[in-house]
């Protein structure tokens, strides 16, 4: 299934879906996260500590998840895509584990054209799922888009 953001803003419907190849988050994604972010909550690097908390074992950052979306589904050379414009709705609803394979569940929900023939907004919906089925993240997500020649 080709990837709708590799389309141009005036090219893209509502209610087209992309789902993505699948990525396993590793000990070594956490532990690369972790000194990236500064984020070394014990949930996330203790596993002493995570094995007696709810979740029996150290949960990815939820982030994290969020980050390994943007890298399954915006291409490295999506020929419209302007900026980031923004993340809304972002919540974290089952944890990611080490081991666990997510992929990226994303539909166009919303265009809000900016300047008529030259950029607009793409709402789309960003959820994480994962191996098993389980939706562990879910956003919405907007992306600034130009129009086919419209750049």
């Amino acid at each position: 299934m080709r990837n709708f953001l590799e389309k141009h803003f005036d090219e893209l419907e509502v209610g087209e879906r992309f789902v993505s190849r699948g990525r396993t988050i590793t000990e070594a994604d956490i532990v690369a996260w972790a000194s990236l972010s500064g984020d070394w909550y014990v949930l996330h690097t203790d596993a002493h500590f995570a094995a007696r908390s709810r979740f029996g074992q150290r949960v990815a950052h939820g982030l994290l998840v969020h980050a390994v979306t943007t890298g399954l589904g915006v291409p490295p050379d999506a020929p419209a895509i302007i900026a980031n414009y923004g993340t809304d709705n972002l919540r974290f609803v089952a944890p990611t584990f080490i081991g666990d394979t997510i992929h990226l569940a994303s539909e166009v929900l919303a265009k809000t054209v900016k300047r008529e023939g030259r950029d607009g907004v793409v709402k789309l919906q960003w959820n994480a799922v994962n191996q098993n089925g389980t939706t562990v993240m879910v956003s919405d997500l907007q992306i600034l888009m130009a129009y086919a020649g419209g750049q």
